[in-house]
């Protein structure tokens, strides 16, 4: 059985990803939340929960990790918020979870990022958007530089859409949109497969059935 942090897990994706867990036989999670009042949810899931904001320090989120085999970092500072609050969670807490997991000796860590996080993905963004794409970038760059057993997701635009199981994923795709659903089966896919160990790909709704995409990666 293999134990997955779930960082972000109040989260739409972190939301759906923690009830595909719950009825896998491979895997099992605990999930890190901000608040006490949100851990009922995910107690009726049958999952272990950790209280940390993720703007407290590294060994906050690193205590959190104990034990575990696997981090899914999933956590967004949201659309309505200022950059300041982007660069706290999307940069700096994606930074300190990857340190945390070193610390905790946790090798496996799937990092769910922006669609495209280059360098001209930021020049060419709005201004309004373009903090967002510049904490997804360095935070991706951090990742990369570490020994990690890494894997980048980059989904496309997220919808509430019910998930329909078929993506298109490569290296490059054309940019589409894609259910949260759908990306939490992806993040199940990848962890079951540790040929996406080192790979980063995006993803999209299409027409190959998950599990067979994230296989022929």
């Amino acid at each position: 059985m293999k134990k997955v942090l779930i960082v972000g897990a109040n989260g739409q994706v972190g939301k759906h990803l923690t009830s595909f867990i719950k009825e896998h036989n491979d895997l099992e999670a605990k999930v890190m939340i901000r608040k006490e009042e949100q851990a009922s949810y995910f107690k009726d899931l049958g999952a272990e929960t950790a209280v940390v904001d993720l703007e407290e320090d590294v060994n906050a989120i690193a205590k959190a990790a104990e034990g575990v085999d696997a981090i899914v970092f999933t956590a967004g500072s949201g659309p309505n918020t200022g950059a300041d609050k982007t660069m706290l969670v999307d940069l700096d807490g994606a930074v300190k979870t990857i340190e945390a997991a070193k610390e905790a000796g946790v090798k496996r860590f799937v990092m769910i990022s922006s669609y495209d996080t280059t360098r001209e993905a930021i020049q060419s963004a709005p201004s309004s958007f373009s903090p967002y794409v510049a904490a997804k970038h360095y935070a991706d760059e951090w990742l990369r530089a570490t020994d990690l057993d890494y894997t980048i997701i980059h989904p496309g635009a997220l919808t509430n859409d019910e998930g329909i199981g078929k993506v298109n994923a490569a290296t490059r795709v054309e940019r589409n949109e894609i259910p949260r659903e759908d990306v939490a089966s992806v993040i199940v896919a990848t962890l079951e497969n540790d040929a996406t160990i080192g790979k980063e790909f995006q993803v999209v709704t299409g027409t190959e059935p998950i599990k067979e995409s994230i296989n022929s990666l």
